[in-house]
């Protein structure tokens, strides 16, 4: 294909991705508190999907934007060599839902129901069919499932590169934990080998090694 083409089709598909979210932007459901998060309209081969913004991600307007998110980009840091701001400028970052659910009655993040899911899914498949992704992360358990069509164990699916079948496309995908400040799994045993494996699998990916070309190695992935 020509420069000229690939500018076309590269313009084509940010035009699609912005319909997309004035149409998350539009989203309401009784439940749901605050305004529709997405990040922005970019061409990549990586598709990251969240499990839902929390109330500072709805304040600020951008997916992983607060404690966990901090923790995820640390994670990214130490397996790619690349900064939050290099992160955000070449994955694509989505979520199981795009608005925040609210608070449960214990007093922590509600967790969506059902029909929200499936309300929010059609982004999903939207987005997959412009995108046309080589790789999937889902990180945390819903977006494992949303993924992979059923529940694992996260022991089960964290550190392995599998290959799935998402909205019509056949894809890779390497799992992470929720990185929650609230969750112990990723900091004990055998939970923190597993993400250790996991992120060598993404240091070693073909669409990562394509995306962050440049960064410096990332420790014990060469």
């Amino acid at each position: 294909m020509t420069p000229r083409g690939r500018a076309g089709r590269s313009a084509k598909r940010i035009a699609a991705l912005e319909r997309i979210h004035a149409d998350i932007r539009a989203l309401r459901l009784p439940g749901f508190v605050g305004e529709a998060v997405h990040g922005p309209a970019l061409e990549s081969r990586i598709y990251l999907v969240g499990q839902a913004p929390g109330p500072h991600e709805a304040r600020i307007g951008r997916p992983f934007a607060w404690t966990a998110g901090k923790t995820l980009f640390r994670w990214f840091e130490r397996a790619l060599g690349a900064s939050e701001e290099e992160v955000r400028a070449r994955v694509y970052m989505a979520a199981v839902v795009r608005c925040f659910p609210g608070k449960a009655s214990s007093g922590g993040d509600r967790v969506p129901s059902a029909e929200e899911i499936l309300a929010c899914r059609t982004f999903i498949e939207r987005e997959v069919a412009v995108l046309e992704p080589d790789l999937v992360v889902p990180v945390g358990r819903l977006a494992i499932r949303e993924v992979l069509g059923r529940d694992e164990p996260l022991a089960a699916v964290v550190g392995r590169t599998l290959r799935v079948h998402l909205h019509g496309r056949d894809m890779d995908a390497i799992c992470l934990p929720h990185p929650s400040g609230a969750s112990t799994w990723f900091k004990l045993e055998p939970g923190r080998a597993l993400l250790e494996e996991a992120l060598q699998a993404l240091a070693r990916h073909p669409a990562v090694r394509e995306a962050f070309a440049g960064a410096r190695p990332a420790r014990g992935t060469a």
